[in-house]
């Protein structure tokens, strides 16, 4: 038998492979600026985003979310559970660019010396019309990348929604854009019987949200609850999938100690967020831009407006993350914690820092 030598060049190629001229940073980016208060072109990634969901660090300003789907001055907002609202295209952000974004003057995204951060995620454009499901949706999906944006009305029954990827979603996030009411969060490792939204509470069984039905290649389904499915009302999902050496949407377990657990992602992760499942705690969200060097502190509630707060809480490796905290939101012992998290680079063509 023959056997290769242990070196990550004989590891199998990433699906997203840098050999081929492909990078993670071609599908997802984070962009960190200063604000300005006036007309402010963001032109630092390498494609034109369709999902931009914007933070402040210094400030206590709410996270702010815009897609290409609904629309460049449409809003939602992450720690609320208002409706969506009309930025008019002269309040946050104007356009969409080849390279970034252009902002407005609005505080919450760019004010006078605030410093934010912002995600950033390509899938297609505008949508087309999917008619997988039994409701009709228009979707923007990136296959390659395994994310997509799903527009869809409600009808009020059981129903299923065409969400035009190539395999099941193992995590979605959807919001009702036309009244107050929850984000509602499936994740793989929870299954279709319990959700999570975007708040500190545990992980809640409802059959009424996904109709106690996991996604398939081609669609998610939905129960009867107002807030995903309610008649005429308009709702956005936000749709992934694990793709090797590029995306990851798993789980682990903690140990209460400082030398935590390590968590294998197969690359070293930009972007990680997580929540712990079985009691009251924040999701919170770290990444490489804010945090370049290990230990890394930096870190922001998505499910609070507080500022950019700092902790030793991990090291991101060449192949996934190890924790250092010992707080109950990232590593009580025997809790359960899922997370999705975004490459920097495969763990194959991970480069040491």
């Amino acid at each position: 038998m023959a056997y290769l030598p242990l070196s990550t060049a004989n590891l199998p190629d990433p699906a997203i492979n840098p050999a081929q001229g492909k990078s993670p940073e071609d599908y997802f980016d984070i962009d960190t600026y200063t604000g300005t208060s006036a007309t402010h072109e963001r032109s630092e990634l390498q494609f034109q985003p369709d999902f931009v969901w914007i933070k402040g660090r210094s400030d206590a300003y709410s996270s702010r979310i815009f897609d290409a789907v609904r629309g460049v001055d449409k809003v939602l907002v992450s720690d609320s559970t208002q409706a969506e609202f009309d930025g008019g295209g002269t309040t946050y952000m104007s356009s969409f660019d080849s390279d970034g974004f252009t902002l407005t003057s609005n505080i919450s995204v760019n004010g006078t010396s605030k410093t934010y951060v912002a995600w950033n995620w390509k899938a297609n454009g505008s949508g087309v019309s999917n008619t997988d499901g039994s409701i009709t949706s228009t979707v923007s999906a990136n296959t390659e990348s395994g994310f997509s944006i799903v527009s869809y009305t409600g009808t009020g029954s059981n129903a299923t929604v065409g969400h035009g990827l190539d395999s099941a979603p193992d995590m979605f996030i959807v919001k009702n854009r036309d009244r107050s009411a929850d984000w509602y969060i499936y994740h793989t490792d929870l299954g279709a019987t319990k959700n999570l939204k975007f708040t500190t509470a545990s992980a809640a069984t409802q059959a009424g949200v996904f109709n106690n039905t996991e996604p398939t290649s081609t669609v998610f389904s939905l129960g009867t609850n107002s807030a995903l499915n309610a008649s005429g009302e308009d709702i956005i999902a936000y749709c992934f999938h694990s793709v090797e050496g590029f995306s990851k949407f798993s789980s682990y377990v903690g140990n209460g100690s400082s030398d935590g657990v390590f968590v294998y992602t197969g690359f070293r992760p930009a972007f990680l967020l997580y929540k712990r499942t079985g009691g009251a705690s924040s999701w919170a969200l770290i990444d490489s831009e804010r945090g370049i060097s290990n230990p890394i502190g930096p870190y922001v509630f998505p499910d609070t407006s507080d500022a950019e707060a700092s902790a030793t809480i991990l090291d991101f490796t060449s192949n996934g993350f190890k924790i250092r905290a010992t707080f109950n939101s990232t590593n009580a012992s025997g809790e359960t914690y899922i997370y999705m998290a975004f490459a920097e680079n495969p763990f194959k063509f991970s480069l040491a820092r």
